[in-house]
């Protein structure tokens, strides 16, 4: 029987859990539609609080002690997220089809990179590996459900947007994770403190640019308490592993 190191369990699980948070979502706007788009904008805020606080207070502070160019990875990050949306936006056509479908494609590839995130925090300790993972996770319910929403306004049937949500949103982290532990593993600490630079700059992308704006369009009574609920609960984990 195979031995894997620690963290490729942390990295299984993790990545095994958001794929099911993410079918949970699609089920839950699939069966009882009302109900996930009023607790969406909730749980959006509660994940951005906790995805802007982990790279701020923990992961890009770790980031530059192990590698002083961190920063500019974390830059490098968050442009690339930045301009794959950009450029997702640009492909969109006017046609309620090409509309679904570029959103779709967006999101799988954002879903991806969520897995290497996974590899990459939890290569680089326990703790950051939790902290982002808690957050994505979380976010993996908004995740699932947007991504069901946008290929039904792509004029695809229910029943075939809830199937291609699955392939698209949920099974893509733990592909992503899962191709990229060997490559990462190997990695020294100066080389995963480039990576966590870089993976550092994608979360604030997420949380700041993705999942506020987002959630505020809903203009939802109380979000700012879901926000603050994830700051809290992040400052939290940190707190309590370092005393």
């Amino acid at each position: 029987m195979v031995a894997f190191p620690e963290e490729f369990y942390w990295i299984a699980a993790f990545a095994i859990v958001a794929a099911l948070v993410n079918s949970a979502g699609i089920v839950a706007i699939f069966r009882h539609r009302g109900w996930a788009e009023r607790s969406l904008p909730y749980l959006m805020c509660f994940a951005a609080g906790i995805l802007v606080t982990t790279p701020l207070i923990h992961a890009l502070p770790n980031a530059v002690a192990n590698n002083a160019d961190a920063g500019f990875t974390a830059l490098a990050g968050f442009l690339f997220m930045y301009l794959s949306n950009q450029i997702i936006k640009r492909r969109t056509g006017e046609e309620t089809l090409a509309f679904g479908v570029t959103a779709a494609e967006g999101i799988g590839i954002h879903s991806l990179v969520d897995g290497v995130v996974y590899t990459v925090t939890f290569n680089v300790s326990l703790l950051t590996g939790v902290l982002a993972g808690t957050g994505l996770v979380v976010h993996e319910f908004a995740e699932g459900v947007i991504t069901y929403l946008v290929l039904l306004k792509g004029d695809v049937t229910e029943r075939t947007a809830a199937a291609y949500a699955f392939f698209i949103a949920a099974l893509t982290t733990p592909i992503g994770a899962f191709v990229a532990y060997p490559l990462v593993s190997r990695l020294g600490q100066s080389d995963l403190g480039l990576l966590l630079g870089f993976v550092s700059g994608v979360l604030i992308y997420v949380s700041a640019a993705h999942l506020l704006p987002e959630a505020q369009s809903y203009e939802k009574e109380h979000s700012v308490l879901a926000l603050l609920a994830g700051v809290g609960l992040a400052l939290f984990i940190v707190f309590a592993r370092t005393m």
